[in-house]
C-alpha cells in the first residue's frame, strides 16, 4: 500500500512538475473574442483568464475576430492560438490544412439565415436565381446558403456573390447593393429590427455548432495550459448563464447595437452545452457531406476522417471532468 502512495505521490508531482514546465515556456496567450461568441465576452471583460495566469506571468492577448474566416486566418497564421468560430467553417479550415483542433462548444446557435428587403419580392431559395447576395465566404453563412441553394435545386453559379465581411453585407443590402444576404447575429437581429429586414428562410438545425479552436502545435506542446485556458473558458459560461444580465449588457458595450437587438440574438443562442462530442461531430459531418455534393470540399475528402482529426474532446473532458 505504502508502495502505490508513494507512486501515485510521484506521479502527481510529476504532472504539477511537467504543468510548471509549460508554463515556463510561454509568456503569452493569444485568444480571440468575437460578438457572435458571447461567452468569449464575460471570460474577457471579467478577466478571467487573466487571473488564472497571474501567477505564471504570463500575459493574455485579445484579438477580435469578425468571422470565422478571420479567426481561421489568425490561427492558421499563428497570431492566435485558441479562436472561435463555426464547427463546420472549422472543418473547411482542416480541409484546406489549417492545423487546428476543436475542442470545446460555446453555444449551440442559430445565428445565420438568407436575409432579404421587404420590398424585394423573395419569399423563398428559389426566388435567389439570378440574385446578388453578400456572403462572407469560408463562415457558417457561407455554409448554409451552400446547403440552402442545393437543396432548392441550385448552386452559386445560379447566383452572383458579393464577397463582403459581415457588417459590409448587411450594409450593402440596406443600400440596395445586393439582393440578399447570408446573415450573421448580432448584426442580422440589428438588421432584422432596425431596419424591418426578413429572414425569409431559416433552418436552425443546419446552423453548426459554435466550436473554440486550438492551434495543434499549441496544444500538443501545451496540454496543461489547454485545459487551464478551457476550464476558464467554463467559469465564463457558467457566468453567462448564471447573470443573463450581464452577458447582455457585454454585448450591447461591444456592439454598440440596442437592447432590443441583443434580445434578440440571445433567443437564438443557446449556452448549456460545452463538452465537444459526437453530436458536434454529427452535425459538421452533415455539412461536409452537404459541402462535398456542391462541389465545395472535394470529392476525395474523406469528411468523416477530417472531421475526427478536427474534433478532440479529451482536452475539455479533462478540464471539466466529464
Amino acid at each position: 500500500m505504502k508502495s502505490l502512495v508513494r507512486l501515485a505521490l510521484s506521479v502527481l508531482a510529476g504532472l504539477v512538475a511537467v504543468g510548471a514546465a509549460q508554463a515556463a515556456d510561454v509568456s503569452e496567450i493569444r485568444v480571440d473574442w468575437a460578438t457572435y461568441n458571447p461567452v468569449s465576452l464575460i471570460l474577457k471583460d471579467e478577466g478571467i483568464l487573466e487571473k488564472e495566469f497571474e501567477k505564471d506571468g504570463i500575459k493574455i492577448t485579445w484579438v477580435q475576430s469578425a468571422g470565422s474566416n478571420k479567426a481561421l486566418e489568425f490561427l492558421n497564421a499563428g497570431s492566435l492560438d485558441f479562436g472561435s468560430t463555426a464547427g463546420a467553417a472549422a472543418l473547411i479550415g482542416r480541409v484546406n490544412g489549417n492545423p487546428i483542433k476543436s475542442i470545446y462548444v460555446y453555444s449551440r446557435p442559430e445565428w445565420t439565415a438568407l436575409v432579404t428587403r421587404k420590398d424585394t419580392g423573395i419569399t423563398k431559395v428559389q426566388d435567389l436565381k439570378g440574385k446578388s447576395i453578400a456572403v462572407t465566404r469560408g463562415t457558417d453563412p457561407h455554409i448554409f446558403l451552400v446547403r440552402a441553394l442545393a437543396d432548392a435545386g441550385l448552386t452559386e453559379k445560379d447566383v452572383s456573390l458579393v464577397l463582403l465581411q459581415h457588417a459590409d453585407g448587411r450594409l450593402a443590402l440596406k443600400r440596395g447593393d445586393v439582393d440578399a444576404w447570408a446573415g450573421l447575429d448580432p448584426i442580422m437581429a440589428s438588421a432584422e429590427i432596425e431596419d424591418g429586414d426578413v429572414l425569409f428562410y431559416r433552418k436552425p438545425e443546419n446552423n453548426s455548432w459554435g466550436v473554440l479552436n486550438v492551434r495543434e502545435e499549441f496544444a500538443i506542446a501545451h496540454p496543461d495550459l489547454v485545459k487551464r485556458v478551457l476550464a476558464s473558458y467554463e467559469k465564463a459560461r457558467i457566468e453567462a448563464l448564471k447573470d443573463p444580465t450581464k452577458l447582455k449588457a457585454a454585448l450591447v458595450a461591444a456592439t454598440k447595437l440596442p437592447d432590443t437587438v441583443i434580445e434578440r440574438q440571445l433567443e437564438r443562442t443557446n449556452l448549456t452545452y460545452s463538452v465537444i462530442g459526437d453530436a458536434q461531430r454529427e452535425t459538421i459531418e452533415a455539412a461536409g457531406i452537404a459541402l462535398q455534393k456542391a462541389d465545395v470540399i472535394k470529392a476525395d475528402v474523406d469528411v468523416v476522417k477530417t472531421v475526427s482529426s478536427l474534433v478532440d474532446p479529451s482536452y475539455a473532458s479533462a478540464a471539466l471532468g466529464q
